[in-house]
């Protein structure tokens, strides 16, 4: 990686066409490969659109990076990135405190309350008290996995794991499960679709605990990366102050999504 940034500061000064050799390797930028609407999500043609496509673009413009896409599994993308398979990860990852003692964070580029969701009809909210008895699922590798095994299990709450978010959501509409705890900005997708919007409500947003909820989320990056993650930080102040942040992010949200 930090032969990537010296060829392509080099570029800079020596002319591209001198360099393109040593340029010529791209940044990975590792994505969850299943589709995680309004985020991220591969159409009928495989390309992939959406909220954090838009905002990869814009940083690796503002940084002149040259990145490319690079799907890996939710519960790999991790053990991709230190083992150099990727080269940062961009999946709404939350910077957790147990995350940071494996792999490092940009500064955080948007923020997000989890939720409970659940069936229409149903009375329960989204605390321990309510919720006991019922079996919650949630997507494996996440913090709302983490949440929901401390906060709702000890409670008497089944805590159901899923590889996607899809999977838990299809046991909810089909009554397998009572609810669901998820990132309120992706659930909330769910509910304006018709078969959400048909089956299921929100019960409310979980009591945060940054240590387990974390931060906000971070563009993922291997430890020692200073450079690469100096000319992250730098792009998301950019596009942040000059506007592009939220001409992109008004075609899906209307409201800030960088939150408090």
């Amino acid at each position: 990686m930090k032969n990537i940034l010296k060829a392509v500061t080099l570029c800079a000064v020596i002319g591209v066409a001198a360099c393109q050799g040593a340029a010529a390797q791209p940044i990975r930028v590792g994505f969850a490969a299943e589709p995680y609407p309004p985020f991220a999500s591969p159409d009928a043609s495989g390309n992939w659109e959406g909220w954090e496509v838009d905002f990869m673009k814009a940083i690796c413009a503002e940084a002149k990076l040259d990145c490319v896409i690079t799907p890996v599994a939710w519960d790999g993308i991790i053990p991709a990135l230190t083992a150099n398979k990727i080269d940062m990860i961009i999946g709404s990852m939350s910077i957790t405190a147990e995350r940071l003692q494996t792999i490092d964070f940009s500064d955080k580029y948007y923020n997000s309350p989890s939720a409970i969701v659940g069936l229409k009809g149903e009375q329960f909210g989204s605390t321990p008290e309510t919720l006991k008895g019922k079996v919650i699922g949630v997507q494996v590798a996440t913090r709302h996995q983490a949440y929901a095994n401390k906060y709702f299990g000890e409670a008497g709450a089944t805590v159901k794991g899923y590889p996607t978010q899809d999977e838990h959501n299809n046991d909810l509409v089909s009554g397998r499960i009572d609810a669901v705890q998820s990132d309120f900005l992706a659930i909330n997708d769910f509910l304006k679709s018709e078969q959400g919007a048909a089956c299921c409500d929100l019960k409310g947003t979980v009591k945060d605990e940054p240590e387990i909820l974390g931060f906000g989320k971070g563009v993922g990056l291997r430890k020692g990366e200073t450079e690469l993650k100096g000319k992250i930080n730098a792009a998301i102040k950019a596009i942040r102050a000059n506007g592009t942040y939220d001409t992109f992010s008004k075609k899906y949200f209307d409201f800030d999504i960088y939150g408090g």
